[in-house]
C-alpha cells in the first residue's frame, strides 16, 4: 500500500483481515492523510489539518466493518449540525432531522421535505448505489432514480424551487462543498448527497480529532499483523516489485510517474490530464471564550458557512474557478470542540476555517477569513489568541495529493464526479495486472469514509484468488 491516508489504511486493513500480509508506505513521518490533528497553536488544542466533519464517513460501511469502535473511535454531535447566518442576524439552521429543518424554513419547509424526507429514510440503502461506481447494475434502481434526477441540475437551478433566501443560501452553502460554479450541470450531487447522510447520520466529528479514524484503522491492520512504514516515498515501480498487489492512495498523476510505461497508454493519458480544483486556504484560530456570533444558534453549530446569500456563494465559486480571489470568499468554519469540550484548553477554544481560493494561489487570505467571522461576529478579532495558517502550497506540500491546495483530490467536473479518472466499469484498476487506485481520486470521492479503498481491495482481493 502506497499512501496511509484514510483509503489506503482502509484498504490496508480490509486486506490484512482477509489474511492477506501488508505494508503500508507512507511518504511523511505522519499517517492519515486528510485526517491529520495537530496541536498547532497552543499546547493540548487539538486542530483537524483538514478534514474536519463527516456525514459520509458516520455511515460508511466499511468503516462499521472494521468495527473501528473497538480500537478508539468514536463519534460526537454538536447540538446543532450547521447553521448559515446572515447579515441582519438571522441565519438558516440545519438540524439533524429533516422535519426539525423543514419547520425552520417556513414557506420552503414542504420542499425542503420533498427532497430530503424519502432519501434520507432510506439513505444506507441508496448509499450503497452511490458511494461506488456507476457503471453497474443498481441493488436499488427506483430509489436511485428518484434521488439521481435532481443531482443533474445545476444547483442554481435546484434553488429556483425555494421561496426565500434562507432556504437558497442554506442550500447553496452545502452545494459550494463541490468547488465548481454553482451554475454548471451536476453541481447539486454534492450537496444532496452531504445533506441526505447529514440527515440520517447527522454531521458529527471524531472525539479526539479526526486523526481517531485512521489511528483506529491503523489499529485494525496491526491487529491483523500488517505494518507501516513512514518516511518512505515510492517513485519507481522498482520499489514496488517484491509485491503481489500494489494499492496507491495517490492522485493518478503521481501514480503515472511511478508506473511510467508500465501503464497502458489510454491510462496514462486518463491519469496526467487528470484535472484539479480550486484550493483551500486554512486558518486554526485559538479562540478566548468561543466565537461572539450575533446570530445565537451559530454558537450551538459544528459547522457554520459564511457565504452571505446565494448570489453572493455563487459569485465566489465562479470567480475561485476562473483564478481570482474574491474579495469576500466563501468561508467554512468549525467549531468541533462543541461536541468535544476535550479538543480546547480551558477557556480558549479551537476554531478550524477555510476559504475557497483559486488553485495554487499564492496570496494570503488570514485577513479574508477573519474579516468574514468578524462580519457575522462582532468582536471576533479581540479574542483570538493565536492563529495557524497553511497556504495552498502549504497544504500541498504537506499531502501531495492536493494538488495546489486541492483537498478534493480532483475537480468536480461531470466526467470525474461521474466516474473518477476515466470512463471505465473499474475505476480502482490501473490496467496493470495487480495494481489499483484507491484514492480519493476514484468513486466516491473525497472524505475520511474509506470507500475508495474498499472498493479497491475487493477487486485486489479478485486478483489475488485468480493468482493463488
Amino acid at each position: 500500500m502506497v499512501g496511509a491516508g484514510p483509503n489506503g489504511l482502509a484498504a490496508a486493513a480490509v486486506l490484512a483481515r482477509a489474511g492477506v500480509t501488508v505494508t503500508v508506505l507512507e511518504a511523511t513521518d505522519q499517517i492519515g492523510g486528510g485526517t491529520r490533528t495537530v496541536e498547532a497553536i497552543v499546547p493540548g488544542m487539538l486542530h483537524d489539518q483538514c478534514s474536519a466533519v463527516h456525514p459520509i464517513a458516520a455511515g460508511s460501511t466499511v468503516l462499521r466493518e472494521l468495527e473501528l469502535e473497538r480500537h478508539g473511535l468514536s463519534w460526537r454531535w454538536a447540538e446543532l449540525d450547521c447553521v448559515h447566518p446572515f447579515d441582519d442576524g438571522n441565519a438558516a439552521v440545519l438540524h439533524r432531522g429533516v422535519q426539525e429543518t423543514a419547520e425552520g424554513l417556513g414557506a420552503d419547509g414542504a420542499r425542503w421535505r420533498g427532497l430530503f424526507a424519502r432519501p434520507s429514510a432510506g439513505y444506507d440503502q441508496l448509499s450503497t448505489d452511490i458511494l461506488g461506481p456507476l457503471l453497474r447494475v443498481p441493488s436499488h434502481p427506483l430509489r436511485l432514480a428518484r434521488f439521481g434526477v435532481p443531482t443533474a441540475l445545476p444547483a442554481t437551478v435546484l434553488a429556483r424551487g425555494f421561496a426565500t433566501e434562507s432556504a437558497r443560501a442554506l442550500w447553496a452553502g452545502v452545494a459550494a462543498h463541490a468547488y465548481r460554479p454553482l451554475h454548471r450541470p451536476f453541481t447539486s450531487a454534492i450537496g444532496l448527497g452531504i445533506l441526505t447522510a447529514g440527515h440520517h447520520y447527522g454531521w458529527p466529528v471524531a472525539a479526539g480529532g479526526s486523526r481517531a479514524i485512521t489511528d483506529a484503522m491503523a489499529a485494525v491492520l496491526h491487529k491483523h499483523g500488517g505494518s507501516i512504514s513512514t518516511g518512505v516515498r515510492v517513485s519507481s515501480a522498482a520499489q514496488l516489485s517484491d509485491a503481489d498487489v500494489v494499492l496507491f492512495d495517490l492522485a493518478p498523476g503521481a501514480v503515472a510517474d511511478i508506473l511510467g510505461d508500465r501503464l497502458p497508454a489510454r491510462v496514462a493519458r486518463a491519469y496526467r490530464g487528470f484535472r484539479h480544483g480550486p484550493g483551500a486556504f486554512k486558518v486554526d484560530f485559538a479562540v478566548h471564550g468561543g466565537v461572539p456570533w450575533t446570530n445565537e444558534a451559530a454558537r450551538r453549530a459544528g459547522t457554520v458557512h459564511l457565504g452571505g446569500n446565494l448570489a453572493e456563494i455563487a459569485a465566489a465559486e465562479r470567480d475561485i474557478t476562473a483564478g481570482r480571489m474574491p474579495d469576500r470568499p466563501f468561508v467554512l468554519v468549525g467549531q468541533q470542540y462543541l461536541a468535544d469540550p476535550s479538543r480546547s484548553v480551558g477557556d480558549v477554544h479551537p476554531l478550524w476555517s477555510y476559504a475557497h481560493v483559486p488553485a495554487g494561489w499564492t496570496g494570503d487570505a488570514t485577513e479574508a477569513i477573519t474579516a468574514q467571522v468578524e462580519r457575522f461576529a462582532p468582536g471576533f478579532r479581540e479574542r483570538i489568541a493565536g492563529v495557524a495558517v497553511r497556504s495552498t502550497t502549504e497544504i500541498a506540500r504537506q499531502n501531495p495529493n492536493f494538488v495546489g491546495g486541492d483537498i478534493l483530490t480532483g475537480a468536480n467536473t461531470v466526467t470525474q464526479l461521474l466516474f473518477g479518472p476515466r470512463l471505465t466499469a473499474h475505476p480502482y484498476d490501473t490496467g496493470v495486472p495487480g495494481m489499483y487506485l484507491c484514492s480519493a481520486a476514484t468513486p466516491p470521492g473525497p472524505g475520511a469514509h474509506g470507500l475508495s479503498g474498499a472498493h479497491a481491495a475487493a477487486r485486489a482481493l479478485r486478483h489475488l484468488r485468480r493468482v493463488s
